[in-house]
């Protein structure tokens, strides 16, 4: 399938997907601060992705993928310490992160294909 826009890109729509998740789920944190920061982190996964897409150059594309791949570690990170600090449940961190390790994944792959 070619790609005519960054909507089509599989992890965009992924990224979007855990961005949306992401938002819900820290609705009514209290804690303003890490609510911020994760909300920014999940945002910054598929906004690099629109962003590097847009450039219409591999080897930009390649560096916005990787700042990418770079804010999903940032995401998964802050999801180990929402765990630790009871925000979210056992099951939403289990699925939180595995949604984050496909991107991620997917990621890699793109810049390898680039």
């Amino acid at each position: 399938m070619k790609i005519e826009k960054f909507e089509d890109i599989i992890s965009w729509q992924k990224a979007k997907e855990l961005t949306n998740e992401i938002y819900k789920i820290f609705e009514i944190s209290k804690d303003f601060g890490f609510k911020s920061q994760i909300q920014r982190a999940s945002i910054s996964i598929m906004n690099n992705i629109a962003e590097g897409f847009e450039r219409k150059s591999n080897k930009e594309f390649k560096q916005f993928l990787f700042i990418a791949k770079g804010s999903a570690g940032e995401v998964r990170s802050m999801l180990h310490l929402a765990l630790d600090l009871k925000y979210i449940t056992n099951e939403q961190y289990l699925k939180l992160v595995e949604n984050v390790i496909v991107i991620s994944k997917m990621l890699s792959n793109f810049i390898k294909t680039l």
